[in-house]
């Protein structure tokens, strides 16, 4: 019989591509919803995953959820839209929430843990060269959701240096775009239905660097499965792009304004927008990392980002997230 593997958040944009990964390579697949209430609508996406209930916030279901299991891929974790009114409201669900799948999973006696962290535990306060997984994040000048990923992950590192029975491995992820699952979009791809949707007169000088989720479900499985991924976390994002190239991407295919925003004109649109308000949080920031170590250890690769910015607008349209902007073509006419 296949290795039964817990994936934790199921009805989330990674876990759902995880899932899909993970049965199609033959594995049986338990994941967690936070309520039963959505788990008809996780079960229509993704057939074959069998769902319990169980909550980051609560002890209760835990046991259950990990009994069996060789493997967790825990993925849940709080990832907002805007600014909390405190960052605990984000800190206290990561870490703890994290801590009580570990606990449970030591308990049960699962082999290995993989924790989708991300590269905000890497790059805060360590801009102008290029970051590795040696870096970590400096607290002193975090925002609260940088915060709450760099402290989860710490005390993930921790547990496991306590817990030397209990193998832990972490993926560090980019800018997660790719094709959606369902009629959601959330943060990560939040910024192209912005773009697709024209709800900014132009693009502001952001600068990410992505992954596509598909990849990144790849990259979970293989420091799952390879033996020395154990202890190790990895970066999983390509080379930095700024948000006017992905709007010259899209731009190919779709009537998206490619008109670039001065950055005094964001922080002024601040005082109204909330999508400016985020933006300017992050205006000339850098991110120069490198997955050098995902490709050499897993064997890891990742698809062109105009393939997966593309893929992302499709899905969107396709799930009537925004209405289909035309062709250049038609703009034209």
């Amino acid at each position: 019989m296949s290795d039964l593997v817990l994936v934790t958040g199921a009805s989330g944009f990674v876990a759902g591509h995880v899932i899909q990964e993970l049965l199609g390579r033959g594995y049986r697949v338990r994941g967690t919803v936070r309520s039963v209430k959505r788990a008809a609508e996780v079960a229509d996406v993704l057939p074959g995953v069998e769902l319990v209930e169980a909550d980051l916030g609560a002890d209760r279901g835990w046991a259950e959820a990990v009994a069996g299991c060789r493997y967790v891929v825990h993925t849940a974790s709080p990832f907002p839209s805007d600014a909390p009114k405190h960052e605990d409201e984000l800190i206290r669900p990561a870490v703890d929430g994290t801590l009580r799948v570990l606990r449970a999973a030591a308990a049960s006696g699962v082999e290995r843990v993989v924790i989708t962290s991300s590269i905000a535990a890497v790059q805060v306060g360590n801009r102008g060269r290029l970051l590795t997984e040696a870096d970590w994040s400096d607290l002193a000048v975090c925002e609260p959701y940088e915060k709450s990923k760099t402290l989860a992950e710490r005390a993930a590192w921790d547990f496991a240096a306590e817990h030397p029975e209990l193998e832990v491995a972490v993926i560090n992820p980019g800018m997660i775009i790719g094709p959606i699952l369902r009629p959601e979009a959330g943060t990560s791809v939040g910024g192209i239905r912005t773009l697709l949707a024209g709800d900014m007169p132009g693009v502001p000088r952001l600068n990410f660097a992505t992954v596509d989720v598909r990849d990144l479900a790849v990259a979970h499985r293989l420091a799952m499965e390879t033996p020395e991924a154990a202890g190790n976390r990895y970066i999983c994002a390509g080379d930095e792009i700024s948000f006017p190239e992905m709007a010259q991407i899209l731009a190919r295919r779709y009537r998206v304004s490619t008109r670039v925003l001065p950055d005094w004109l964001v922080r002024l649109s601040a005082r109204f927008n909330a999508d400016a308000r985020t933006a300017v949080r992050y205006l000339g920031r850098e991110e120069r990392l490198t997955a050098a170590k995902a490709e050499k250890e897993l064997g890891w690769r990742m698809r062109p980002v105009a393939d997966s910015l593309l893929d992302t607008a499709a899905a969107l349209i396709e799930f009537g997230l925004v209405t289909d902007p035309g062709t250049p073509k038609s703009r034209a006419a």
